[in-house]
């Protein structure tokens, strides 16, 4: 995940982006609420824009963004994050996935087959089969690197069981739910590790786990 607040904008604000990972406190409960409203309404003309790209953004254009994909891993984890949030939204809603990636894999590879003078008869099948095994060294990277990670991407990694989080003297959380099933659940997880929670902000919480002796890793174990 980039925590660069002060990257060029794109479709948040730098004080956007400094909310959303907690770094910037609001004065007022309405604030915090037009913040979060402004925030939704640039998300959702933003993936309307994508409209205008798929469809009017020269070719030339489109090649440059993505010509270092193959070396660019921060862009690279960019557009797995753009994929991820559609995937979660869509889930969420009750709408499937496979409605929108089908349609978008199909049409494109009949434009690239255009290209050639070719037709082509497109024939794709989109499957999820989860297993607890998922790859998750780059929540390990950003936790080794005091970086911020989500409490859904710390509880993978506890229960994944590779990595131990306890061996860590902090770890710092990106929050996204201020209710009290959020709160309890990073209570179970502080108690979980054996160290202390501190709310930073609304949106910011960090997990001490400097006195940790390691007892927790025993009891786990």
């Amino acid at each position: 995940m980039n925590t660069d607040i002060d990257r060029e904008r794109g479709i948040l604000t730098p004080a956007d982006r400094a909310y959303l990972l907690g770094e910037r406190e609001m004065s007022h409960e309405q604030s915090k609420r037009n913040a979060e409203a402004r925030i939704r309404r640039r998300i959702r003309h933003g993936l309307f824009d994508f409209n205008l790209f798929l469809h009017t953004l020269p070719e030339k254009d489109r090649r440059q963004v993505f010509e270092q994909a193959h070396s660019d891993d921060d862009l690279l984890e960019a557009v797995r994050a753009m994929v991820a949030f559609a995937y979660l939204g869509l889930e969420e809603s009750g709408t499937d996935f496979e409605t929108v990636l089908e349609p978008a894999v199909r049409s494109c590879e009949e434009y690239l087959a255009a290209e050639d003078d070719e037709t082509v008869s497109v024939d794709m099948t989109f499957a999820v089969e989860t297993t607890v095994e998922s790859s998750l060294s780059g929540v390990v990277s950003r936790l080794e690197a005091g970086e911020p990670v989500t409490p859904r991407e710390l509880f993978t990694v506890v229960m994944q069981g590779d990595h131990d989080p306890a061996g860590h003297t902090q770890i710092t959380l990106v929050t996204t739910d201020h209710d009290e099933s959020d709160t309890a659940f990073l209570e179970r997880m502080t108690t979980y590790l054996d160290g202390t929670l501190q709310r930073v902000s609304d949106s910011r919480a960090i997990i001490d786990l400097e006195e940790s002796d390691g007892s927790a890793c025993d009891q786990r174990e």
